[in-house]
């Protein structure tokens, strides 16, 4: 970003750069969030281990059926109170229930279904799972490129502020025409200059 920014002219250091994210970083998110359309009611819940500091926690993730991040919780615990947390957030932020969820074989989730009164189609499955499995790819490939997380609140201040953009800039190019995938990347910046200029 810095070399980015005096090849356009403004000279900045990485702290500059650091202390905008912390600045405006949740909220260009929030606003990105808002702007998209409301995901689909299928839901694949995942949850993946990240070391921090010398700590195992648990990155437990939800996606919807066409790729899009729903949100995601940075736990210190895998059992069914952790697994009930992201399900009320998840119902919280959405507005709605999904008609089916779509989990691995962890033993957590049928409790906290039932615990919040879920009528949901419970499908758990490994393999019916690969939605929310190749999900977490981009995370790991920013915990190797970050040197890790620092602690589980600025990993779960990060990892909100990437899954909103993530959304907004990710297209499935080799599903789509190129003249249809410059559409989709001409909106997305042009929600980015809306949503940044709000914040």
């Amino acid at each position: 970003m810095e070399e980015l920014l005096t090849e356009r002219g403004l000279d900045s250091s990485y702290e500059t750069i650091r202390r905008w994210f912390l600045k405006f970083g949740s909220t260009i998110a929030a606003n990105l969030r808002r702007a998209r359309p409301r995901p689909s009611d299928v839901w694949h819940l995942d949850e993946m281990v990240i070391v921090i500091r010398q700590k195992r926690y648990w990155l437990w993730r939800a996606v919807d059926n066409e790729g899009e991040v729903l949100d995601f919780l940075v736990q210190d615990r895998r059992n069914a109170k952790a697994a009930k947390k992201l399900m009320k957030k998840l119902l919280k932020e959405q507005g709605f229930a999904p008609s089916r969820i779509v989990t691995d074989k962890l033993r957590s989730y049928p409790p906290a279904f039932r615990d919040l009164a879920l009528s949901a189609e419970h499908i758990h499955s490994h393999r019916a799972n690969n939605r929310a499995e190749n999900s977490h790819q981009p995370v790991r490939r920013r915990e190797r490129k970050l040197q890790r997380f620092k602690s589980p609140v600025s990993a779960q201040r990060f990892l909100s502020v990437h899954a909103a953009t993530y959304n907004t800039f990710t297209h499935q190019r080799h599903l789509n025409r190129r003249s249809f995938y410059k559409e989709l990347r001409t909106a997305s910046f042009d929600a980015w200059k809306s949503t940044s200029a709000a914040a």
